[in-house]
Protein backbone atom coordinates (compact mmCIF):
# COMPACT_ATOMS: atom_id res chain seq x y z
CA UNK A 1 0.00 0.00 0.00
CA UNK A 2 1.39 3.38 -1.01
CA UNK A 3 -1.33 5.77 0.20
CA UNK A 4 -0.65 8.58 2.66
CA UNK A 5 0.31 7.67 6.21
CA UNK A 6 1.01 9.73 9.32
CA UNK A 7 2.88 9.07 12.55
CA UNK A 8 1.55 10.02 15.98
CA UNK A 9 3.87 10.03 19.02
CA UNK A 10 2.17 10.13 22.43
CA UNK A 11 4.29 11.87 25.05
CA UNK A 12 2.49 10.92 28.28
CA UNK A 13 3.93 13.56 30.63
CA UNK A 14 2.34 16.73 32.01
CA UNK A 15 3.39 19.11 34.77
CA UNK A 16 -0.11 18.75 36.22
CA UNK A 17 -3.55 17.53 35.12
CA UNK A 18 -6.09 20.18 34.11
CA UNK A 19 -9.56 19.84 35.61
CA UNK A 20 -11.20 18.85 32.29
CA UNK A 21 -8.54 16.42 31.04
CA UNK A 22 -9.30 12.71 30.61
CA UNK A 23 -6.32 11.79 28.40
CA UNK A 24 -3.82 9.19 29.55
CA UNK A 25 -0.90 10.97 31.19
CA UNK A 26 1.68 10.73 33.96
CA UNK A 27 2.92 13.62 36.06
CA UNK A 28 6.38 14.58 34.84
CA UNK A 29 9.34 13.26 36.78
CA UNK A 30 12.88 13.53 35.41
CA UNK A 31 13.65 9.96 36.50
CA UNK A 32 10.74 8.62 34.41
CA UNK A 33 11.74 10.24 31.14
CA UNK A 34 14.83 8.27 30.11
CA UNK A 35 13.18 4.82 30.50
CA UNK A 36 10.27 6.11 28.40
CA UNK A 37 12.59 7.43 25.70
CA UNK A 38 14.40 4.09 25.49
CA UNK A 39 11.10 2.26 25.14
CA UNK A 40 9.79 4.68 22.51
CA UNK A 41 12.94 4.34 20.40
CA UNK A 42 12.58 0.57 20.56
CA UNK A 43 8.96 0.85 19.44
CA UNK A 44 9.95 3.13 16.57
CA UNK A 45 12.48 0.55 15.39
CA UNK A 46 10.10 -2.41 15.77
CA UNK A 47 7.17 -0.75 14.01
CA UNK A 48 9.33 0.52 11.17
CA UNK A 49 9.97 -3.12 10.25
CA UNK A 50 6.31 -4.17 10.27
CA UNK A 51 4.36 -5.12 7.13
CA UNK A 52 2.28 -2.17 6.03
CA UNK A 53 4.81 0.27 7.48
CA UNK A 54 8.21 -0.58 6.04
CA UNK A 55 9.11 1.37 2.93
CA UNK A 56 6.25 3.84 3.17
CA UNK A 57 6.86 7.58 3.26
CA UNK A 58 5.21 9.41 6.15
CA UNK A 59 3.50 12.67 5.20
CA UNK A 60 3.12 13.85 8.80
CA UNK A 61 4.63 13.41 12.25
CA UNK A 62 2.62 14.63 15.23
CA UNK A 63 3.89 14.89 18.82
CA UNK A 64 0.84 14.90 21.14
CA UNK A 65 0.11 14.09 24.74
CA UNK A 66 0.12 14.83 27.57
CA UNK A 67 2.35 17.81 27.00
CA UNK A 68 5.25 17.01 24.66
CA UNK A 69 7.10 20.14 25.80
CA UNK A 70 7.19 18.77 29.33
CA UNK A 71 10.29 17.13 27.81
CA UNK A 72 13.35 19.17 26.98
CA UNK A 73 13.65 20.35 23.39
CA UNK A 74 16.79 18.20 23.03
CA UNK A 75 14.78 15.11 24.04
CA UNK A 76 12.07 15.86 21.46
CA UNK A 77 14.62 16.41 18.70
CA UNK A 78 16.33 13.16 19.73
CA UNK A 79 13.01 11.32 19.21
CA UNK A 80 12.60 12.96 15.81
CA UNK A 81 16.13 11.90 14.87
CA UNK A 82 15.26 8.30 15.81
CA UNK A 83 12.17 8.52 13.59
CA UNK A 84 14.26 9.77 10.67
CA UNK A 85 16.76 6.93 11.12
CA UNK A 86 14.07 4.24 11.07
CA UNK A 87 11.40 5.67 8.77
CA UNK A 88 11.17 7.62 5.53
CA UNK A 89 9.55 11.05 5.64
CA UNK A 90 8.28 12.90 2.59
CA UNK A 91 10.29 16.02 1.61
CA UNK A 92 7.36 18.26 2.64
CA UNK A 93 6.48 16.27 5.76
CA UNK A 94 4.31 18.20 8.22
CA UNK A 95 5.95 17.87 11.66
CA UNK A 96 3.86 19.17 14.57
CA UNK A 97 4.66 19.56 18.26
CA UNK A 98 1.93 20.37 20.77
CA UNK A 99 3.18 22.83 23.38
CA UNK A 100 2.02 24.44 26.59
CA UNK A 101 2.83 28.14 26.14
CA UNK A 102 4.50 28.30 29.54
CA UNK A 103 6.84 25.35 28.92
CA UNK A 104 8.83 26.65 25.94
CA UNK A 105 11.49 29.33 25.65
CA UNK A 106 12.71 31.11 22.54
CA UNK A 107 15.77 28.82 22.47
CA UNK A 108 13.54 25.72 22.78
CA UNK A 109 11.49 26.82 19.77
CA UNK A 110 14.61 27.65 17.78
CA UNK A 111 15.99 24.14 18.50
CA UNK A 112 12.74 22.49 17.40
CA UNK A 113 12.61 24.54 14.19
CA UNK A 114 16.26 23.77 13.40
CA UNK A 115 15.52 20.03 13.81
CA UNK A 116 12.76 20.27 11.18
CA UNK A 117 9.63 20.81 13.24
CA UNK A 118 7.57 23.12 11.04
CA UNK A 119 4.22 23.34 12.84
CA UNK A 120 3.66 24.31 16.48
CA UNK A 121 0.34 23.94 18.31
CA UNK A 122 -0.08 25.97 21.49
CA UNK A 123 -2.70 24.96 24.06
CA UNK A 124 -3.99 28.44 24.83
CA UNK A 125 -7.53 27.33 25.87
CA UNK A 126 -8.53 30.92 26.74
CA UNK A 127 -7.02 34.41 26.66
CA UNK A 128 -8.74 35.35 29.95
CA UNK A 129 -6.68 34.59 33.04
CA UNK A 130 -9.68 34.14 35.32
CA UNK A 131 -11.11 31.46 33.01
CA UNK A 132 -7.79 29.60 32.94
CA UNK A 133 -7.71 29.64 36.74
CA UNK A 134 -11.21 28.17 36.96
CA UNK A 135 -10.23 25.09 34.91
CA UNK A 136 -7.00 24.45 36.80
CA UNK A 137 -4.91 25.54 33.86
CA UNK A 138 -1.38 26.58 34.89
CA UNK A 139 -1.03 29.38 32.36
CA UNK A 140 -1.47 33.07 31.73
CA UNK A 141 -2.74 34.62 28.52
CA UNK A 142 0.45 36.66 28.24
CA UNK A 143 2.41 33.41 27.99
CA UNK A 144 0.51 32.55 24.81
CA UNK A 145 1.27 35.97 23.33
CA UNK A 146 4.97 35.58 24.13
CA UNK A 147 5.09 31.99 22.84
CA UNK A 148 3.52 32.87 19.48
CA UNK A 149 5.93 35.77 18.98
CA UNK A 150 8.88 33.55 19.88
CA UNK A 151 7.68 30.86 17.47
CA UNK A 152 7.56 33.37 14.62
CA UNK A 153 11.03 34.62 15.51
CA UNK A 154 12.26 31.01 15.49
CA UNK A 155 10.99 30.63 11.92
CA UNK A 156 7.72 28.74 12.36
CA UNK A 157 5.42 29.44 9.43
CA UNK A 158 2.53 27.34 10.75
CA UNK A 159 1.14 28.16 14.19
CA UNK A 160 -2.04 26.75 15.73
CA UNK A 161 -3.89 27.87 18.85
CA UNK A 162 -6.17 25.46 20.73
CA UNK A 163 -9.17 27.10 22.41
CA UNK A 164 -12.12 25.88 24.47
CA UNK A 165 -15.59 27.37 24.84
CA UNK A 166 -18.30 26.75 27.40
CA UNK A 167 -15.79 27.08 30.23
CA UNK A 168 -17.06 27.73 33.77
CA UNK A 169 -17.93 31.42 34.10
CA UNK A 170 -17.28 32.11 30.41
CA UNK A 171 -19.65 34.43 28.56
CA UNK A 172 -20.20 35.10 24.87
CA UNK A 173 -18.52 38.46 25.43
CA UNK A 174 -15.40 36.96 27.01
CA UNK A 175 -15.27 34.29 24.29
CA UNK A 176 -15.42 37.04 21.69
CA UNK A 177 -12.52 38.79 23.43
CA UNK A 178 -10.49 35.57 23.42
CA UNK A 179 -11.07 35.09 19.69
CA UNK A 180 -10.21 38.71 18.93
CA UNK A 181 -7.01 38.57 20.98
CA UNK A 182 -6.02 35.35 19.21
CA UNK A 183 -6.68 36.88 15.80
CA UNK A 184 -4.38 39.76 16.74
CA UNK A 185 -1.59 37.15 16.91
CA UNK A 186 -2.33 36.09 13.28
CA UNK A 187 -2.25 32.29 13.81
CA UNK A 188 -2.47 30.12 10.70
CA UNK A 189 -4.89 27.66 12.31
CA UNK A 190 -7.33 27.71 15.23
CA UNK A 191 -8.97 24.75 16.94
CA UNK A 192 -12.11 25.64 18.91
CA UNK A 193 -13.39 22.81 21.10
CA UNK A 194 -16.63 22.78 23.05
CA UNK A 195 -15.93 21.85 26.66
CA UNK A 196 -17.22 18.36 27.37
CA UNK A 197 -17.44 16.81 30.81
CA UNK A 198 -15.49 13.55 30.85
CA UNK A 199 -16.10 10.93 33.50
CA UNK A 200 -13.40 10.71 36.14
CA UNK A 201 -12.17 14.28 35.77
CA UNK A 202 -12.07 16.86 38.54
CA UNK A 203 -14.57 18.93 36.56
CA UNK A 204 -17.06 16.05 36.49
CA UNK A 205 -16.58 15.53 40.23
CA UNK A 206 -17.20 19.20 40.99
CA UNK A 207 -20.32 19.33 38.79
CA UNK A 208 -21.70 16.20 40.45
CA UNK A 209 -21.25 17.81 43.89
CA UNK A 210 -22.71 21.16 42.85
CA UNK A 211 -19.46 23.09 43.05
CA UNK A 212 -19.50 24.00 39.35
CA UNK A 213 -22.17 24.20 36.69
CA UNK A 214 -22.29 21.91 33.67
CA UNK A 215 -21.76 23.57 30.27
CA UNK A 216 -24.89 25.27 28.93
CA UNK A 217 -25.71 23.77 25.52
CA UNK A 218 -27.57 26.80 24.18
CA UNK A 219 -24.70 29.07 25.26
CA UNK A 220 -22.16 26.78 23.59
CA UNK A 221 -24.18 26.87 20.35
CA UNK A 222 -24.12 30.67 20.48
CA UNK A 223 -20.37 30.60 21.09
CA UNK A 224 -19.92 28.19 18.19
CA UNK A 225 -21.83 30.55 15.91
CA UNK A 226 -19.79 33.49 17.21
CA UNK A 227 -16.57 31.70 16.29
CA UNK A 228 -17.92 30.75 12.86
CA UNK A 229 -18.88 34.36 12.06
CA UNK A 230 -15.73 36.01 13.44
CA UNK A 231 -13.19 33.55 12.05
CA UNK A 232 -14.82 33.19 8.65
CA UNK A 233 -14.88 36.97 8.38
CA UNK A 234 -11.15 37.00 9.17
CA UNK A 235 -10.34 34.60 6.32
CA UNK A 236 -10.31 31.25 8.14
CA UNK A 237 -12.06 28.29 6.53
CA UNK A 238 -13.93 25.85 8.79
CA UNK A 239 -12.85 22.51 7.36
CA UNK A 240 -13.85 20.31 10.33
CA UNK A 241 -16.28 20.79 13.21
CA UNK A 242 -13.61 22.19 15.55
CA UNK A 243 -10.95 23.42 13.13
CA UNK A 244 -10.38 26.61 11.17
CA UNK A 245 -7.45 27.36 8.89
CA UNK A 246 -6.14 29.92 6.49
CA UNK A 247 -5.82 28.61 2.94
CA UNK A 248 -3.11 25.95 2.78
CA UNK A 249 -2.83 25.49 6.55
CA UNK A 250 -5.33 22.69 7.31
CA UNK A 251 -3.67 20.11 9.56
CA UNK A 252 -2.64 17.31 7.20
CA UNK A 253 -2.10 14.86 10.04
CA UNK A 254 -5.55 15.25 11.58
CA UNK A 255 -7.20 15.05 8.15
CA UNK A 256 -5.96 11.46 7.99
CA UNK A 257 -8.20 10.63 10.98
CA UNK A 258 -11.30 12.16 9.40
CA UNK A 259 -10.79 10.75 5.90
CA UNK A 260 -9.94 7.14 6.85
CA UNK A 261 -6.25 7.56 6.03
CA UNK A 262 -3.57 5.41 7.60
CA UNK A 263 -1.83 6.51 10.77
CA UNK A 264 0.57 4.77 13.13
CA UNK A 265 0.43 5.66 16.82
CA UNK A 266 3.39 5.09 19.13
CA UNK A 267 3.64 5.61 22.87
CA UNK A 268 1.37 4.45 25.73
CA UNK A 269 -2.36 4.64 24.83
CA UNK A 270 -1.65 5.63 21.19
CA UNK A 271 -4.11 4.34 18.56
CA UNK A 272 -3.39 3.23 14.99
CA UNK A 273 -5.24 2.49 11.76
CA UNK A 274 -3.10 0.76 9.14
CA UNK A 275 -4.24 -1.24 6.11
CA UNK A 276 -7.77 -1.71 7.44
CA UNK A 277 -6.69 -2.74 10.95
CA UNK A 278 -7.28 -0.73 14.12
CA UNK A 279 -4.96 -1.38 17.07
CA UNK A 280 -4.06 0.40 20.26
CA UNK A 281 -1.23 0.45 22.76
CA UNK A 282 -1.69 -0.29 26.42
CA UNK A 283 -2.48 2.85 28.46
CA UNK A 284 0.04 2.15 31.21
CA UNK A 285 3.60 3.46 31.13
CA UNK A 286 5.13 0.64 33.18
CA UNK A 287 3.45 -2.10 31.12
CA UNK A 288 4.37 -0.26 27.91
CA UNK A 289 8.03 -0.15 28.91
CA UNK A 290 8.05 -3.79 30.10
CA UNK A 291 6.72 -5.03 26.74
CA UNK A 292 9.33 -3.12 24.77
CA UNK A 293 12.12 -4.21 27.11
CA UNK A 294 11.31 -7.68 25.79
CA UNK A 295 11.18 -6.43 22.18
CA UNK A 296 7.41 -6.95 22.07
CA UNK A 297 5.00 -4.39 20.59
CA UNK A 298 2.84 -3.02 23.44
CA UNK A 299 -0.40 -3.56 21.53
CA UNK A 300 -3.41 -4.27 23.73
CA UNK A 301 -6.08 -4.87 21.10
CA UNK A 302 -6.31 -5.30 17.34
CA UNK A 303 -9.34 -5.44 15.03
CA UNK A 304 -9.37 -5.95 11.28
CA UNK A 305 -12.27 -4.02 9.76
CA UNK A 306 -14.33 -5.42 6.91
CA UNK A 307 -14.90 -3.28 3.84
CA UNK A 308 -18.42 -2.56 5.11
CA UNK A 309 -17.02 -1.42 8.48
CA UNK A 310 -14.50 0.84 6.78
CA UNK A 311 -17.30 2.50 4.82
CA UNK A 312 -19.20 2.93 8.11
CA UNK A 313 -16.23 4.72 9.67
CA UNK A 314 -15.81 6.88 6.56
CA UNK A 315 -19.42 8.00 7.02
CA UNK A 316 -19.12 8.72 10.74
CA UNK A 317 -15.82 10.60 10.49
CA UNK A 318 -16.81 12.32 7.25
CA UNK A 319 -19.83 13.93 8.91
CA UNK A 320 -17.32 15.96 10.98
CA UNK A 321 -15.90 17.64 7.89
CA UNK A 322 -17.13 21.05 6.80
CA UNK A 323 -18.08 19.64 3.41
CA UNK A 324 -19.75 16.61 5.02
CA UNK A 325 -20.40 13.49 2.96
CA UNK A 326 -22.72 12.66 0.03
CA UNK A 327 -26.24 12.15 1.40
CA UNK A 328 -26.49 9.09 -0.83
CA UNK A 329 -23.61 7.46 1.09
CA UNK A 330 -25.25 8.26 4.44
CA UNK A 331 -28.53 6.66 3.33
CA UNK A 332 -26.73 3.55 2.07
CA UNK A 333 -24.96 3.24 5.41
CA UNK A 334 -28.26 3.56 7.31
CA UNK A 335 -29.78 0.77 5.21
CA UNK A 336 -26.73 -1.50 5.58
CA UNK A 337 -26.69 -1.11 9.37
CA UNK A 338 -30.43 -1.03 9.95
CA UNK A 339 -30.40 2.45 11.45
CA UNK A 340 -32.71 4.33 9.07
CA UNK A 341 -35.06 5.11 11.96
CA UNK A 342 -32.17 6.47 14.04
CA UNK A 343 -31.02 8.57 11.09
CA UNK A 344 -34.52 10.02 10.70
CA UNK A 345 -34.55 10.79 14.42
CA UNK A 346 -31.14 12.53 14.20
CA UNK A 347 -32.51 14.68 11.40
CA UNK A 348 -35.71 15.41 13.34
CA UNK A 349 -33.63 16.49 16.34
CA UNK A 350 -31.64 18.74 13.98
CA UNK A 351 -28.33 17.03 14.73
CA UNK A 352 -27.66 16.26 11.06
CA UNK A 353 -28.46 18.72 8.28
CA UNK A 354 -28.47 18.57 4.49
CA UNK A 355 -26.68 21.10 2.31
CA UNK A 356 -27.46 20.36 -1.33
CA UNK A 357 -26.52 16.74 -1.99
CA UNK A 358 -24.29 16.53 1.11
CA UNK A 359 -25.03 15.91 4.79
CA UNK A 360 -23.09 17.09 7.82
CA UNK A 361 -23.42 17.75 11.53
CA UNK A 362 -25.52 20.78 12.45
CA UNK A 363 -24.48 23.39 15.03
CA UNK A 364 -26.21 21.31 17.73
CA UNK A 365 -24.85 18.10 16.25
CA UNK A 366 -21.30 19.40 16.54
CA UNK A 367 -21.76 19.51 20.31
CA UNK A 368 -22.94 15.87 20.30
CA UNK A 369 -20.64 14.40 17.65
CA UNK A 370 -19.72 11.38 19.79
CA UNK A 371 -23.33 10.47 20.61
CA UNK A 372 -24.34 10.90 16.94
CA UNK A 373 -21.55 8.51 16.00
CA UNK A 374 -22.76 5.97 18.57
CA UNK A 375 -26.26 6.04 17.11
CA UNK A 376 -24.98 5.43 13.61
CA UNK A 377 -22.42 2.81 14.62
Amino acid sequence: MTGPIGLYLHIPFCRQRCDFCAFYLELHRDAAVEPFLRALKTEIRLQAEQEGITGRAFQSVYFGGGTPTALRASQLTDILAAVRRAMRLTPACEITVEAHPGTVTRSDLAALAEAGVNRISFGAESMQDDELLRIGRPALAQETVAAVRSAREAGFTSVNLDLMYGLPGQSVESWNRTLSECLALAPDHLSCYALTVEAGTRLAHDIRHGRRQAPDESLQIEMDQTAQALLSGAGYHRYEISNYARTGFACRHNLLYWTNGDYLGLGPSAQSFVRGARFGNIANLSAYQAALAGNRPPIQERTVLTEKEQVRDAVIFGLRLGRGIPTRLLREHAINYGCTTKLADLRARQLIEEDGDHSRLSARGRLHADSVAEELY
